[in-house]
């Protein structure tokens, strides 16, 4: 009985809180739900509403000024199409035209700056779009808050990218399917007939004529849209015989040192640079020895004889003596107009009419034209663009990959790009910089350390930072020290490779920068520890030369033990060998004193005097250096 009484009143008591629950949802009006979930955020914005339990477990709303009936779960996503009233009338109007609600968003006045490491980069920043970009930017769920690409594997990227990416035919049947293709070969076949490339005519008895091929390329403008389609006849000079097909191939290019020494020189003197770009320039060779070709694909047999080939009478891109012929027919163009050809690099020319000095200096098919006289300049230009089709690219920004920034201070010569693209194809273009290339004293064996599993990677990396020490000295001595383990690589060396690159991230866009404010004296400095390296006990040498303020050439390498011997056996002058003696108290000096002496027979071409006083600060070695006895011990000590 007493059970019973008491699960009476539980009973009695648990329907009372029920009812009363639901009474008090009856009553209350929307505003206080919404007081609650939004904290008085769009509180004035709706009318009012009640919550009506139609069913059990399910509560709706309804609008008390049309009627409306929303249920609760989906109330949220309907609000913006509740129509809205103002809190400060009393009566409810009713409208027809449906309101977004556009939350406040919350906006700090801190001026953003980017990191100083990053002061290379262009940061495209919200702050700096229009505030149309800003308006339309202004989405409820933005897209890349819910879609990323960081997650897609490599492959996957590449198969996206390659979906609208525009295809390179790589054989000539493949190319035939596109018009434009076609017409590409069509204006090549066209141009090489213009030149007078070939002569057609029956293969002679007991000669082979070698094949040829066409490769495509796509030329591509500034914001990714397609130029051109460019198609080029290839000769397959891989076939060609030596003694019979051709017998010389080396073609002098310029020295990297001429280069900055001609950019250093240009810019003390406050000379103009000009850059040329000759069109197909190995097409304007001629060749000396009769070389056959089989008949194009697509040209067709216009003879009509069956055994009817092509007998070059001009050089074409894939011969083996093709850059050979041009740098021929380039020269002596030049020597013929009045031009001087250095003895010290043959790619410098040198030409004076009374106070108008012209130096030109040609890599292959890229030429720097420098003078104080801009009529003579354009005058060499019409020349050069008479005998070779070339284009006029103004002054020199973009020359073998560095890159030329000119002010009324001086030339600033960099890499930036080309460390960028290192960076980004390593995955080190979002790391952390630090400020030194190579810790110091770090010791590098070639025995300590697990073996890479794949050395190609660390050599690729390391031969393309050997390219950048083109404008960086300062990872000169870290690249040379990674360069000795190419054979075997180890993991430290890797990771003293990746922390040049680090380096790199802080100062990508570091390089030389030549002075218009400077002296033309040429300055040398060299020193060396000893025995430094662990594996062979050799001792390493780093010199650096400079004209005036401006750095032009410099070098870490290894002491050569055989330099005494090599250079006693140079035929110089004894002017040339009292310079050797001075500098001789350093070791490894083999390339150092020939740069020397190098530069020193540069000058005389460009009408130039260098001043090179002899400094030494090593005094053990000048005292040393003015002793009548001596040994053969001694002379290694000091060089010879």
């Amino acid at each position: 009985m007493l059970f019973s009484m008491r699960a009476f009143f539980l009973f009695i008591i648990l329907h009372l809180s029920l009812i009363l629950t639901h009474l008090l949802i009856l009553f209350l009006l929307h505003h206080v739900i919404l007081l609650v979930l939004f904290h008085h955020q769009i509180y004035p914005l709706v009318p009012p509403c009640l919550v009506i339990p139609l069913q059990p477990h399910e509560n709706h709303i309804v609008c008390l000024h049309q009627s409306h009936i929303f249920h609760l779960q989906h109330f949220l996503l309907l609000l913006p199409q509740i129509p809205s009233v103002s809190s400060s009338d009393s009566s409810v109007s009713a409208s027809d035209s449906p309101v977004t609600l556009h939350l406040p968003i919350r906006q700090s006045s801190r001026i953003v700056k980017p990191p100083s490491y990053l002061q290379d980069y262009h940061c495209s920043l919200a702050s700096s779009l229009p505030s149309s970009d800003l308006a339309s930017a202004n989405t409820i769920y933005p897209i890349q808050h819910t879609l990323s690409y960081s997650k897609l594997s490599a492959p996957h990227k590449a198969f996206t990218l390659a979906i609208s990416t525009p295809i390179e035919p790589q054989f000539y049947h493949e190319a035939v399917k596109s018009p434009h293709w076609v017409d590409a070969m069509s204006k090549e076949l066209e141009a090489l007939e213009a030149n007078h490339t070939w002569v057609l005519t029956s293969l002679p008895p007991g000669k082979q004529p070698i094949g040829c091929k066409w490769v495509y390329k796509l030329k591509f403008k500034s914001d990714g849209t397609i130029e051109r389609y460019k198609a080029r006849l290839v000769a397959k000079g891989y076939n060609q015989r030596e003694g019979i097909d051709y017998s010389e191939t080396f073609s002098p290019v310029a020295k990297l040192v001429t280069v900055r020494s001609f950019i250093a020189l240009a810019a003390a003197q406050g000379w103009p640079i000009t850059q040329l770009d000759v069109n197909n320039a190995f097409l304007h060779g001629d060749l000396d020895e009769e070389v056959f070709m089989s008949l194009p694909p697509g040209f067709g047999n216009k003879g009509g004889h069956p055994n009817q080939v092509c007998r070059l009478t001009k050089s074409l891109y894939g011969l083996k003596q093709a850059s050979r012929q041009w740098f021929s027919k380039f020269s002596s163009t030049l020597l013929a107009h009045g031009f001087i050809q250095s003895k010290c690099d043959y790619s410098l020319f040198t030409k004076t009419v009374g106070d108008a000095f012209l130096a030109l200096l040609v890599y292959v098919d890229d030429i720097l034209i420098a003078s104080n006289d801009a009529v003579s300049v354009t005058n060499l230009t019409a020349f050069l663009d008479h005998h070779f089709k070339l284009k006029d690219l103004g002054p020199a920004k973009y020359f073998l990959g560095l890159e030329l920034a000119r002010t009324a201070k001086g030339i600033s010569l960099c890499q930036r790009k080309y460390t960028l693209d290192i960076l980004q194809d390593t995955g080190f273009l979002g790391s952390k910089p630090v400020k030194f290339p190579m810790e110091q004293h770090l010791k590098l064996s070639k025995d300590e350390g697990p073996a890479l599993p794949d050395p190609t990677v660390y050599r690729r990396l390391i031969g393309k930072l050997l390219y950048l020490t083109l404008t960086r000295p300062d990872i000169s001595y870290s690249v040379s020290r990674l360069s000795q383990f190419m054979d075997q690589p180890r993991a430290p060396h890797l990771h003293a490779a990746h922390r040049v690159l680090q380096y790199l991230k802080g100062s990508p866009g570091q390089g030389l920068f030549f002075s218009s404010h400077t002296s033309l004296q040429l300055k040398a400095f060299c020193d060396s520890d000893w025995a430094g390296c662990s594996d062979t006990r050799r001792s390493v040498t780093g010199f650096c030369i400079f004209l005036g303020d401006s750095l032009i050439s410099w070098r870490s390498k290894k002491h050569n033990p055989l330099f005494p011997d090599l250079l006693l056996r140079q035929n110089i002058e004894p002017w040339q060998l009292l310079l050797v003696k001075l500098l001789g108290c350093c070791p490894c000096l083999k390339i150092f004193t020939f740069l020397i002496l190098w530069l020193l027979c540069s000058s005389v071409t460009t009408r130039l005097l260098f001043i090179l006083p002899p400094i030494l600060y090593f005094m053990s070695a000048l005292n040393t250096s003015k002793l009548i006895v001596t040994s053969s011990e001694t002379k290694f000590k000091l060089g010879f």
